[in-house]
């Protein structure tokens, strides 16, 4: 048997073995990592809403009403023409969108509550699940 040099480089086949089980398991690392991604997309999601949420009721307390659906949340930024007391600004012009980048759906007056406030998360459509469902207050 033939004894090998302490300098000879590694084989082929022994490159192929290793890049081979590499693939194996970001093949089955990948799909868990993305759904982590996703979740953590909702969570902030969830986090920022409250913190928009906050920003209305502070205009609130200010001014004496919400910001109108015509004004929408661009009224937490710059003040309205006509209202007083305003104190802001309430937020800064990246909390305005969503963590998908789309821009929150501000209705006043809102179905059940003074206002709503929502995202379609994700897909950007009514409905969904998991990182796809709407982030509502």
């Amino acid at each position: 048997m033939q004894k090998r040099k302490q300098d000879a480089g590694v084989t082929l086949l022994e490159v192929l073995v290793v890049v081979a089980i590499i693939a194996m398991v970001a093949t089955l690392a990948t799909p868990r990592l993305m759904e982590g991604f996703g979740r953590a997309k909702s969570n902030a999601a969830v986090v920022a809403i409250e913190n928009v949420k906050v920003a209305v009721q502070l205009y609130r307390l200010d001014t004496g009403g919400l910001p109108t659906q015509a004004d929408g949340l661009g009224a937490l930024l710059t003040a309205p023409a006509a209202v007083e007391n305003w104190q802001g600004p309430y937020l800064d012009e990246e909390d305005l969108q969503d963590p998908w980048g789309r821009e929150w759906i501000y209705r006043q007056p809102g179905e059940t509550d003074p206002f709503d406030l929502f995202s379609y998360g994700n897909d950007g459509q009514l409905g969904g699940t998991n990182e796809d469902s709407d982030i509502s207050i």
